[in-house]
């Protein structure tokens, strides 16, 4: 190519990347796809034949958009196999995988890499979280290089900056029995809402790990990142076994957010096999959820039966008394000097999550600055009464319990009691259905309120009110019936989140 098309294909390809998404775009055309210009036509050269079938399904109207706009024409696009692009050794002569099997398989990946980035493209929230203590960030290794020479971004947290209370004991005790010996107590798995310390405790094994055995190989990983490191190595035709070399040659493997697996068919038949290579060989795992292994069905039985066999611990969300000691520790990192009252008014106030904290602590040190006043009681009150009046609006159990009654005409008492007629338990089983949608309540604790019932039979329950939701179902009441939908509004309405 002479300089003016090398430089319109420049173009072609600086549009093509803010048409598609960085992530789609360093994907499927960084390094594997060339652009030639050739008289009126742009010709894509691929490596092989999945990706000339994938880019000709999948960009074809994106590749004539940007010639439109480059080029102010269009162009024929046509797609051709260089098998150039990925060496002799990765492709026959024709273009194809010399592993043509694996074309299912590389269909399979390539659609969880293209989840995975249009994910990334529409949030960063997973890579770009504050360093804030009991509150976390994801990446730590390289997607090449899941070993011990991988270092970290920033600082990590430790367990020394983890402020242990009722809701988090037993999982903090459990890392640090895992701290004391790997593999004693293997695969541990951490659950719990946004904001209760699960990223910290991973966080806390990587530092620990790296500091007192710096020769072990250990990996730190957001399922996200997993599945690019997959997809990319099934792209690379030779880099599954190095994939697997590494992965399953780690002393620890920390895998965070495990709940975005979930349709990864793939990379789920993968981590399985790792998992059970490293438990195999005594090898430590720990991971992190949102949610029980029972409520992560999705990820197939194998995985969830490996997960429950270890030991599985939940984190609540602090209590108060956590919760004052994450605003003193928070106070102290941040150079704010905060009295006794006011770190109880916080601790009173703020009752979800440590990233609550964490803002509530920043907004009164840049208020105090900004005003030139120390913190009191009633600077707090100045600065934090938006996010205290926001925080009041949170959902709770006696809320949905008044709610639901207050629509269907139902007594107080209505949903605790034993009744079982249709319109006392078809409301009965909504309610535990909202509870579980807006409150941070477990089954167990719903279950609990709702009359004492069994974890199982909130998760019966959320199981019926959803099969009602896809089938467009009824509600049985005292004095009428009414879809699913007419019912569920209702009730959002008298919760005013509607």
């Amino acid at each position: 190519m002479n300089m003016d098309e090398q430089q319109t294909v420049k173009q072609l390809y600086q549009r093509l990347a803010v048409r598609v998404g960085q992530e789609r775009f360093d994907l499927w055309f960084r390094s594997s796809t060339r652009l030639l210009l050739q008289g009126g036509r742009l010709v894509v050269e691929t490596p092989n034949r999945f990706f000339h079938e994938w880019l000709r399904r999948n960009f074809r109207p994106d590749l004539e958009a940007v010639c439109l706009e480059v080029l102010h024409r269009s162009l024929t696009v046509e797609f051709v196999v260089n098998p150039q692009l990925s060496g002799p050794e990765q492709t026959s002569a024709a273009g194809v995988p010399k592993t043509g099997s694996r074309l299912p398989e590389l269909s399979v990946a390539a659609s969880e890499a293209e989840t995975t980035s249009k994910a990334a493209a529409t949030s960063k929230t997973a890579s770009t979280k504050s360093a804030q203590p009991n509150i976390s960030s994801t990446t730590v290794v390289h997607a090449a290089e899941p070993a011990a020479s991988a270092v970290p971004r920033r600082k990590f947290s430790s367990m020394q900056t983890f402020v242990v209370g009722q809701s988090n004991r037993l999982a903090a005790a459990s890392v640090n029995m895992v701290l004391g010996r790997l593999g004693s107590l293997t695969p541990l798995f951490l659950y719990g809402t946004t904001g209760v310390g699960k990223t910290h405790l991973l966080e806390s094994v990587w530092t620990a790990v790296r500091k007192s055995q710096p020769q072990a190989r250990v990996a730190y990983r957001s399922a996200e990142q997993f599945t690019s490191d997959f997809v990319a190595a099934v792209q690379g035709g030779k880099g599954l076994p190095s994939f697997r070399h590494k992965y399953r040659g780690l002393s620890v493997l920390l895998l965070d957010d495990v709940q975005f697996f979930r349709g990864k068919k793939a990379t789920l038949a993968e981590l399985l096999h790792t998992i059970d290579a490293l438990l195999s060989a005594g090898r430590q795992v720990v991971l992190a959820a949102d949610r029980s292994p029972g409520e992560l069905s999705e990820l197939g039985s194998e995985l969830t039966t490996r997960l429950s066999a270890g030991m599985v611990c939940r984190l609540d969300p602090p209590d108060v008394e956590t919760r004052a000691g994450i605003v003193r520790q928070l106070a102290v990192k941040q150079g704010l000097a905060l009295p006794a009252d006011v770190v109880q008014w916080v601790a009173g106030h703020l009752t979800s999550h440590a990233w609550e904290l964490a803002g509530a602590v920043n907004r009164l040190q840049a208020t105090s600055l900004a005003l030139g006043r120390g913190v009191t009681c009633s600077l707090a009150e100045e600065a934090l009464g938006e996010m205290v009046r926001e925080a009041r609006r949170v959902v709770r159990l006696p809320d949905i319990e008044r709610a639901v009654c207050a629509s269907f005409g139902l007594e107080p008492d209505a949903l605790q009691s034993n009744r079982r007629s249709k319109q006392v338990s078809h409301p009965r089983m909504l309610a535990m259905w909202l509870a579980r949608k807006y409150t941070r309540a477990a089954y167990s604790e719903i279950g609990q309120f709702f009359g004492r019932r069994s974890h199982s039979t909130v998760i019966s329950a959320k199981k019926k009110v959803e099969g009602w939701m896809n089938t467009c179902g009824t509600l049985d009441l005292p004095d009428r019936s009414l879809t699913i939908e007419e019912a569920v509004r209702m009730v959002e309405k008298n919760l005013a989140v509607g």
